[in-house]
Parts: structure tokens; sequence; C-alpha cells
């Protein structure tokens, strides 16, 4: 496939370090809220709620990266279908990722409890303390994770199937994180 049908280098790396942060922090967001976990407990806490504000701010910019620079045409040889297919998985992807991500830092500001990176850069919480929305917030971010994990797997899956069975370039859009020079 050209060169010039592929995502670029911005758009690359904030796939992946998108994929980096949510990979992370999934499980460590099932760890610190199991038993068993005892010691590492408040460190999984810690780096669920940095990882969350990290991630919150970086699915903005992406957002923001799409719309200056859309995606990049899938070839007509994909019929329309899935590419309707994978418009709706991307828009529901990214739409996931921000209620993901806010809800979360919602329910734990609401909650009163802090996030201790934002705190090291002085910024204040945005959201008043109130245990109501914590809990409402508590079961949309759960719902949005559980949901996007499922996008996720269909997503793999599609990316799977463009690579291994359709050999048709469609992964390499997106593959390998780095644009290489030609």
């Amino acid at each position: 496939m050209a060169a010039d049908r592929g995502y670029g280098t911005v758009a690359r790396l904030f796939h992946w370090v998108t994929v980096l942060l949510v990979f992370l922090m999934i499980p460590a967001g099932i760890a610190m809220t199991s038993e068993g976990f005892g010691d590492i407990r408040n460190e999984l806490f810690i780096f669920h709620k940095g990882a969350g504000a990290v991630l919150l701010v970086l699915v903005l910019l992406r957002v923001a990266w799409r719309l200056i620079r859309p995606a990049p045409p899938m070839p007509e040889s994909v019929p329309a279908a899935q590419r309707r297919l994978a418009r709706w998985n991307h828009v529901l992807l990214y739409a996931l990722l921000v209620v993901m991500t806010v809800s979360g830092y919602v329910r734990v500001v609401a909650g009163g409890f802090p996030i201790e990176l934002l705190e090291a850069f002085g910024i204040p919480p945005l959201v008043p303390e109130n245990t109501d929305l914590a809990n409402r917030m508590s079961v949309l971010h759960k719902f949005s994770v559980y949901a996007l994990m499922a996008f996720i797997g269909a997503h793999i899956a599609a990316a799977s199937y463009h690579a291994f069975i359709a050999r048709d370039g469609i992964a390499g859009r997106m593959w390998p994180p780095f644009r290489p020079r030609a």
C-alpha cells in the first residue's frame, strides 16, 4: 500500500501509547479492586488514577488530532459494509475512551479521593465532593470499561483479519508504531 494511504507518525504514536496505557490500566483496575493484592493495592490505585489522568489528556489530544488530520480513506476494495463498521467501531472506541476517563476522574474526585499526579502539578479537583455522583460514575466507569474491552476485541479481530486473512494492507496503515522512512 502506498505510504500516503497510512497513518502518520503522530497518529501512530497516539494509537500505540493509548494501547499501552489501556492494556496496563485494565489489569491494574481489576487487581486494585480485588482481594489478595494487599500491600500493592494502594500503589495500583495511585498508578491507575495517574495513568487515567494522562490517558484523558492523551485522548482529548488524539480526538483533536483526528479532527485536524482525518483518517486516511480505506481502499475501495474493502466492501462498503466493512468500511462503515470500521468507522463506527472507531467512533465508539473514541467515545468510550472519553466516557471511561471522564467517569473515572469524576468518580475519584467526587468521592473525595486525590489524584496524586494532578496534585503534584497543582491541578485542583474540578468536581465537588458528591457521594451520589461518585457512585453513579463508578457504575458508568465499570460499564464503559467492559464496553471498551468488547470494542477493542472487535478492533483486534478486524485488524487480524486484514493482516492475516485478507492481507490487503489495512493493518499496515497503523503498524509499525513508527512510520518507517522511505
